[in-house]
């Protein structure tokens, strides 16, 4: 359907550019993650492009839903796409694109009173996205959506006409220039015969924008931006040596000077930095080798939340420090985790992770895009939560759809997923590792001390608000006042059955001696049982406790 010219700048173009950037990316993106090589040839800046604007389309609409009468105005619709590009933006190319359109929010909104802009305020919206972006990126490299970011602002300035279809066309048009000629500025590239993928990315946005102001689509760019070498065998000459084996992404909540520190702490860990936002809400976009230091960075420098964690490689790809291009590792592990301790403890051991916030439990959408950043021809699926089961079920269904062999482990606690995942060895035959690891999950016993909300009746007796919960397979089995007594009850009601391992996660919110307590406890009346202590962070419950 022919779209309606939008001859301003004001909230409707808004609404109408975010709409088409993202049928764009849909139409492109499967080419897009085809020909992504750099930073790292793991095949999603397509998708994680996509999944960002996708986010940006939901905050716009939401801001129009709003209104009962009228509509936003520019500076409404322009923060919501900004927020809501931040909040959802998926990897590198997602981060930078997300800085690109807060770039371009802030002069838009700049007077949060006017209707509209022109010409003369879209170029200017294009030089601070470009300018803003490239200061987000630690260590910017040429021939990279950067590079395309900033030519389509300096054709756009050169644009002799003030009208905001023009200016469009322009900044477009130097884009598709710069893009065609960033094979020259980074070798992988060359070598691979493409050009930058988030770069081609942002082509399509820009598209998008021409189209919005002229009602007229822009020809499909393809040819000479698809791949040469489509083989992964013909590939073996494009792949990148060394470099992080960890993605770390995630939300924080904290004040410039914080964020500051946090930039030097992180670009001392790894690389391909971009810290992007601002007013207290940041994404944070890492790749380094130990992603606890990463989160734990963060926790020191705010609230860090909806945490992502992807493993790069496995397999020989991992072993050798190199990374294959649009190739599949053979087996993955995707797990939900409560907390984000937990979340550092199984990326380091290969997981990819899906934060689950008190009170905010993934969607099944979220756990099928968790299964797809895995990129491997078989996932192993770890709830860790008895409620999430349905949830994880459906994700697994939808997943077997797209070609990816999926086994749900029934995990009902992240001790049960750390049980599992210590014995989890990707070499062996899909169902021997899926048996070993349910069976390890099913032998651990596991429980939770946690504050009652409210007064309920439990199967303990009656608690009231502020009680100190210790629940055992899922269930109150003992009602307390003291955090480490209720602990002790618990841990020596699940001992008495036997054990040879105790787990113990702790809570932000626990009492700062109850580890050295309970590990005593155990070393003093249970002989040959060993204790580990994780940190877990925000994770709701004080302390959770696992049994083998």
């Amino acid at each position: 359907m022919a779209q309606v010219p939008q001859t301003f700048f004001d909230a409707l173009a808004v609404r109408t550019w975010c709409g088409l950037a993202l049928e764009s990316l849909g139409r492109a993106r499967e080419e897009i993650d085809a020909i992504n090589v750099y930073p790292v040839a793991d095949g999603d800046t397509g998708t994680n492009l996509y999944l960002t604007v996708e986010s940006a389309v939901a905050a716009v609409e939401a801001v129009f839903t709003a209104y009962d009468v009228g509509k936003p105005t520019l500076a409404d619709a322009a923060r919501a796409m900004a927020h809501g590009a931040l909040i959802g933006a998926r990897g590198n190319s997602g981060t930078i694109l997300a800085q690109l359109l807060r770039g371009m929010a802030q002069v838009l909104a700049a007077d949060g009173e006017t209707a509209h802009t022109d010409g003369p305020g879209l170029r200017l919206a294009l030089r601070r996205a470009a300018d803003s972006a490239r200061l987000a990126v630690a260590h910017p490299v040429e021939g990279t959506v950067l590079t395309v970011a900033s030519a389509a602002a300096d054709a756009a300035h050169d644009a002799g006409d003030d009208d905001c279809g023009a200016v469009a066309r322009a900044a477009y048009e130097g884009a598709r220039a710069a893009l065609a000629a960033t094979p020259g500025q980074l070798a992988v590239l060359e070598r691979a015969g493409v050009v930058d993928a988030g770069g081609r990315g942002l082509l399509a946005v820009l598209g998008a924008l021409v189209e919005t102001f002229t009602g007229e689509a822009v020809p499909v760019v393809s040819g000479a931006y698809a791949r040469v070498e489509t083989e992964a065998e013909e590939c073996a000459d494009v792949l990148e040596t060394g470099g992080p084996a960890f993605e770390v992404i995630y939300l924080l909540e904290a004040d410039d000077a914080a964020v500051a520190r946090l930039r030097e702490r992180l670009d001392g860990l790894g690389d391909s930095l971009v810290i992007v936002g601002g007013d207290g809400l940041w994404n944070v976009h890492v790749h380094v080798d130990d992603a606890g230091a990463a989160v734990e960075a963060g926790v020191e420098a705010g609230r860090p939340y909806r945490i992502r964690i992807t493993h790069f490689g496995a397999g020989d790809a991992h072993t050798t420090g190199e990374r294959l291009p649009r190739e599949r590792v053979q087996r993955a592990v995707v797990a939900v985790v409560p907390g984000e301790g937990l979340a550092g403890l199984y990326g380091e051991a290969g997981a990819t992770t899906v934060l689950a916030r008190p009170g905010e439990p993934p969607a099944s959408g979220e756990l099928v895009e968790a299964v797809r950043r895995a990129h491997a021809r078989e996932v192993v699926l770890l709830p860790n939560d008895a409620e999430l089961r349905h949830t994880a079920a459906a994700a697994a269904e939808q997943a077997r759809t797209e070609g990816i062999r999926v086994a749900l482990i029934p995990t009902r606690s992240a001790v049960q997923g750390i049980a599992a995942l210590a014995v989890h060895e990707p070499e062996r035959r899909f169902d021997e590792d899926v048996v070993s690891m349910t069976s390890a999950a099913g032998a651990t016993r596991y429980a939770e001390v946690a504050v009652a909300e409210r007064q309920s009746w439990t199967m303990a007796g009656i608690c009231q608000a502020g009680d100190v919960l210790g629940l055992i397979d899922g269930d109150v089995a003992v009602i307390g006042t003291d955090v480490t007594v209720t602990a002790a009850t618990v841990l020596d009601r699940m001992l008495s059955a036997g054990g040879e391992l105790v787990t113990l996660v702790l809570g932000d919110e626990a009492p700062e001696t109850i580890a050295e307590h309970l590990e005593a406890r155990v070393r003093e009346a249970y002989l040959a049982v060993d204790t580990v202590v994780y940190r877990g962070g925000r994770q709701g419950a004080l302390l959770l406790i696992g049994v083998e």
